[in-house]
Order: C-alpha cells, then structure tokens, then sequence
C-alpha cells in the first residue's frame, strides 16, 4: 500500500509539472488571440473572401476580446457557432463563453449566444437568421478563468487529499501496530508474559525469562490449568535443540516456580506420570 500511495503521489507531481510546463497558462490572451483569428478566417472564406485582412485581435477587458474585420461580411449563425466552438476547442480555452456580434457603429448587440460547456444548456438563439452584409465586429467574454488554472488546482487538491490519507493511512496502521506491541501478552492472573521479549511482568517488577523457561512459559500458558503431557514438553522444547538430560524439564519447572513464589494463586502442579499444568486459582 505504501509504494502505491508514492506511486500516486510520484504521478499527480509529474502530471502537475507537465500541465504547468506544457499549457497555455502563461499564454492566455496569445491563444485566444489565435483562435480567434482562425474563427474569423474561417468565417470570410464562407463568404468567399480569401484576400480580405482579419483586423488585430484586441483585448477589451478582463476575459474579452474582439474580433473585426478588413471588409464587410454576412454573419449566418449557424456558421459562427460553429466557427467559434470549434477554434476555442481546437486551442482548448475555457468552455463557458458569450458571443456578440456589433455592427461597427456601436449600435448595439447584433446577434449573441451562450456556451456553458454542454449542449443541453447551451443558448444559442435565431438560427437561421442571417445577418445582412455589414460592417461587423465579434467580442467573445469568457466566464471562467483558463481552464489550466483550473486543472492546476484540481491537481493540487489531489495531490494534498493523497499526501493526507497517507498521512492517516500510516499514522493509523502505526498506531495499530504500537498497541499490538503493547497489548500482545498473555495474563496469568497478575501477571503479564511477553513471549516475544522473554519476561513476566507484576505491576512494577520484570522478570526476565531464559530462552527455555519462555518456551516452557508459552506451552504451559497456552494450556492455562490443562495438563500438557511430559514428553510433549520435551519434543517441542528439547527435540533438535540440543542435549535433553532426564531432570532437565524438572529443572526448568522448578526455576518458573520461583518466578511465582509471591502469588499463592499460581502454581505449577506435577501431575505424576503424566505431565505438568499451569494453575490459576
């Protein structure tokens, strides 16, 4: 879990510096500039005019921009629709915009229409109306920042989401891990054994425990006030482990019935012939 979460992290980074790198944010009002002087080429070669100038792109104010023309021309709507979306697509700018066609004397708002990005709320008004040849200018406002803005920010959210859920996400499993540390014992009545670190804890006091005596400790604790047969004691404690002597289980009893000489409700009974049990009254 934890490579994928770098993983992701590595690919949000590299994403996020090929969008920073790569797109036009630092080059807005040059992209819209182009568009919009394909979208005016594109609308005087259907009118057949191939000589005629498209006048320099001006920015009026804040996201709008103007398109105008060397010569007069017959604005269909249909075509500047089309025109418009497909030039702003094509150099992928904002996708929420209002289009207004002027006449050059400033008398007002020929023809508009309104991109919000889906064809089900588009407003697009009076197709098939065309207007008469005349001396036009196009200003297009955009209603949304470029939309790299946009991506970046999005990217960055993603990025600080992944870096948090990894943040809890380890935090969490630490913090799992560190009580299963704490709470991995076995309780012998006040007593605690930690098989992993060999020793028996009372209250303050730590005792700690041979290789051996942990061994016999885990069986025995494992069988709490269950007889465990003597040579089962011997094969999975002695067995391959090195030299097993006759009174060496013996001996190792005796040693953990020490461990236990303060609690009277403890005792490690010898059941004769046939094993050992340890007892919790």
């Amino acid at each position: 879990m934890k490579k994928r979460i770098i993983s992701l992290l590595a690919i949000l980074f590299f994403t996020l510096l090929g969008c920073t790198d790569n797109t036009p944010q630092n080059h807005f009002s040059e992209t819209v500039k182009v568009a919009l002087r394909d979208a005016g080429n594109t609308l005087l070669l259907a009118n057949n005019d191939s000589t005629s100038l498209i006048l320099p792109i001006t920015k009026l104010d804040g996201n709008r921009y103007e398109l105008a023309f060397q010569k007069k021309l017959s604005i269909t709507p249909d075509s500047l629709v089309v025109a418009i979306t497909n030039s702003l697509n094509a150099a992928k700018l904002p996708k929420q915009y209002i289009v207004e066609v002027f006449n050059c004397k400033n008398e007002g708002v020929f023809y508009s229409f309104q991109i919000k990005g889906t064809t089900e709320s588009d407003i697009i008004p009076c197709k098939g109306r065309n207007l008469p040849i005349g001396c036009y200018t196009i200003q297009i406002l955009f209603l949304e920042n470029n939309p790299t803005l946009k991506t970046y920010i999005t990217l960055l959210v993603l990025l600080a989401s992944t870096l948090l859920f990894g943040f809890f996400y380890f935090k969490k499993r630490n913090s799992k891990t560190n009580r299963k540390e704490v709470t991995s014992y076995s309780k012998i009545g006040d007593y605690r054994f930690y098989k992993d670190q060999s020793k028996l804890i009372k209250e303050a006091v730590e005792i700690k425990l041979s290789a051996k005596e942990c061994e016999l400790m885990a069986m025995l604790s494992a069988n709490l006030n269950q007889v465990v047969k003597r040579e089962t004691l011997v094969k999975e404690i002695w067995e391959d482990h090195g030299v097993f002597v006759d009174r060496s289980l013996d001996t190792f009893i005796s040693k953990l019935r020490k461990k236990f000489k303060d609690d009277p409700s403890i005792s490690i009974v010898n059941v004769h012939g046939v094993g050992y049990k340890l007892e919790v009254l």
